[in-house]
């Protein structure tokens, strides 16, 4: 399975952390892309996604059931924790892996790419 598939039915990390990331990213900064409207401030220069920064978080971003068929409403915008994060299957991710658990997933198998 590839991340990208892997993804598609997972979402555990985007219910498991807070996704913080830096003001200028949101719309209300020029050139930002994160829609301001589905964030929370945590300070002056950092904001999350709402829906995270609470004991059980949950982006607000992210629409269906964890562990079976999920997506971002705003994929194309997200912040760049979201990009940066690494799906187990693609390599070594222990935060993937302990999402999953949190969520009864077992961790992903990373892909062996043979030349």
């Amino acid at each position: 399975m590839s991340s990208a598939s892997a993804c598609l039915t997972c979402g555990a990390c985007c219910a498991s952390y807070r996704v913080s990331f830096y003001w200028g990213e949101a719309t209300g900064a020029p050139g930002g892309y994160v829609p301001s409207e589905l964030t929370q401030a945590i300070h002056p220069h950092l904001l999350c996604m709402q829906g995270t920064n609470q004991k059980q978080p949950r982006c607000v971003a992210l629409e269906g059931e964890v562990g079976v068929q999920v997506g971002c409403t705003i994929y194309a915008n997200r912040p760049s924790p979201c990009r940066e994060f690494v799906a187990g299957d693609e390599g070594d991710n222990p935060f993937c892996d302990k999402a999953r658990a949190q969520h009864g997933l077992p961790p992903l198998i990373p892909v062996k790419i043979v030349a």
